[in-house]
């Protein structure tokens, strides 16, 4: 595929310097590889996220966009739709089409309309208002459901600090 075309199938790191959407950054990882994207995500006001400076990766498949891209949170994040490991699993990022379990209506999951910012938007989104129903994580979501203002908060105010602390390294 020629690299200009590739590129208009991206948010160009450009085009989103141009037109920034208040909430994250990115940017390629490598110039030289369109397929994997560093995001810097900054905890939405009014949620516990607040303040935090979370970085993650997009990685983009070959047949992007027919496909939705993997993200994974480097910096350390308590949250039901984030797994231990750091993985992303929220509607939009689910690969199109039918839900094999019936969860998710085929318009939540992966169209190939969406854009990094679609995609930014949505996880900043889920950031202030977690899916319990549909875990990644198991123990955030038992704590967030049950415990929200005590164990829940705390750790994740302890993410938020430690991700201040590393931010820029």
């Amino acid at each position: 595929m020629c690299l200009k075309v590739l590129i208009s199938f991206f948010s160009s790191p450009t085009e989103l310097n141009k037109n920034p959407v208040e909430g994250f950054s990115a940017g390629l990882i490598d110039d030289n590889d369109l397929y994997r994207w560093e995001v810097l995500i900054i905890g939405p006001p009014d949620t516990l996220y607040e303040g935090g400076v979370f970085k993650a990766h997009l990685t983009f498949p070959k047949d992007y966009p027919l496909r939705p891209p993997k993200m994974k949170f480097i910096t350390e994040i308590w949250h039901p739709n984030v797994d231990k490991n750091g993985d992303v699993c929220i509607s939009i990022l689910h690969e199109p089409g039918e839900d094999k379990y019936g969860y998710e209506k085929p318009e939540e999951r992966w169209l190939p309309i969406h854009t990094v910012e679609t995609i930014m938007i949505s996880v900043i989104s889920m950031l202030a208002d977690p899916n319990g129903d549909s875990p990644a994580n198991v123990d955030a979501a038992k704590e967030w459901r049950e415990d929200r203002n005590g164990e829940f908060k705390r750790k994740v105010a302890r993410c938020v600090r430690k991700s201040q602390e590393t931010a820029f390294e």
